[in-house]
């Protein structure tokens, strides 16, 4: 089954059984004049139409390409999710208000046997509900089916707390429900919160997954005439739809056609192994035929390193003859890169004063291995 006919049957799971849930508990909350069972009600109704959100954003990411949108639509299904979030987070600091007023304004509810029945069952359907949401979520790698599942478990928590609240009141006659409403509307409210800002991390460009820009560059230096893969940088259009960029480490001796057959070779080896396109394959020339090139590239790795911000030396090539020298560094956030720039040429040009230096500064956007 295709990953959009996952998400859409998922969705239409959630979708029948948040209904038939709101139908069950609207009516027992309005017999038993309970606040908490009709708030969870809502909450069912909310997670319904979170569903449809998720099941109208997979057919939009869906959408092939065009001359406006060249990279496809995928990036609408961050957009749903943004939404299923905010619904969430509706959700909870509605509940939250609810709670509070009726802690100001008490009322005293009235449960029978068979309205604790329907919120029992209502528990254990929300926790099969959540666990399956959430693994198909996870399975098609579905920000919204994971923001609904784990609603969804915690509406399995917040009705189970009102069935205990029923349960204290039936044996004490102490009314806790308010209460208890206004402590899980407060989860609910920080897990909206916490969706959304994982969203919000995938629209801006979170770093690439580090199992991910591992086995890219392993795959690709595992090729006999490439010396290492660097800055690597992953770009998203919407789950599993990546492309990227990146720099190859060769020898000096490879001609331009050698080197082309080695890039359609490593592109089409990262599609099928990982489904990552790679739009462009840069390369770096390594030293291979003088000594005393390699034994300055191996002094230069040890100077730069030494400073706690330099993360890797990367991209070295020496000519020795027209004496110039270019390599690459990758630093940590932080540093200011004019003022380590700076303090490298300081450094280098007492040991090296008649090379021309080209330090060219990296950010650190993958793993660097």
């Amino acid at each position: 089954m295709s990953r959009d006919k996952v998400i859409i049957k998922t969705s239409v799971i959630g979708i029948l059984t948040n209904i038939c849930l709101a139908v069950f508990k609207a009516f027992v909350g309005m017999v038993s004049n309970s606040i908490a069972v009709i708030l969870d009600a809502v909450n069912n109704l909310s997670d319904a139409l979170s569903s449809i959100i998720t099941i109208v954003g997979t057919k939009l990411a869906g959408k092939l390409p065009d001359k406006k949108h060249p990279m496809g639509y995928g990036r609408i299904e961050y957009l749903s999710a943004m939404i299923v979030a905010g619904i969430v987070l509706y959700a909870g600091i509605t509940s939250l208000v609810e709670s509070v007023k009726k802690i100001i304004h008490p009322e005293t509810p009235d449960y029978s046997v068979t309205s604790l029945i329907i919120i029992a069952v209502a528990v254990v359907v929300k926790i099969v509900l959540g666990k399956y949401v959430k693994a198909q979520g996870q399975k098609v790698n579905s920000g919204s089916l994971i923001a609904s599942g784990s609603d969804a478990l915690f509406d399995a928590v917040l009705s189970a707390s009102v069935l205990v609240s029923a349960i204290v009141f039936i044996l004490s006659g102490l009314s806790l429900e308010a209460y208890v409403g206004a402590v899980i509307s407060g989860f609910i409210i920080k897990s909206g919160i916490e969706m959304m800002r994982e969203t919000l991390d995938e629209i801006l460009g979170a770093r690439a997954d580090k199992e991910m820009t591992s086995k890219i560059k392993h795959l690709l230096a595992q090729h006999p005439q490439v010396r290492g893969a660097y800055d690597l940088i992953m770009y998203n259009y919407g789950p599993d739809k990546y492309y990227g960029s990146v720099h190859l480490e060769v020898p000096d001796f490879m001609s331009a056609k050698e080197i082309d057959d080695l890039t359609r070779q490593m592109e089409t080896k990262i599609y099928e192994e990982t489904g990552v396109i790679l739009t462009g394959v840069g390369v770096y020339a390594y030293n291979t035929q003088d000594d005393e090139a390699l034994k300055i590239e191996k002094e230069i790795k040890q100077l730069v390193l030494k400073h706690h911000w330099a993360v890797q030396v990367h991209g070295f090539y020496l000519n020795i003859k027209a004496k110039m020298m270019r390599f690459d560094v990758v630093m940590s956030f932080g540093v200011k890169v004019e003022e380590a720039l700076q303090m490298l040429y300081d450094e280098l040009k007492k040991d090296y004063p008649d090379f021309d230096i080209k330090i060219s500064p990296d950010v650190d956007v993958s793993t660097t291995d």
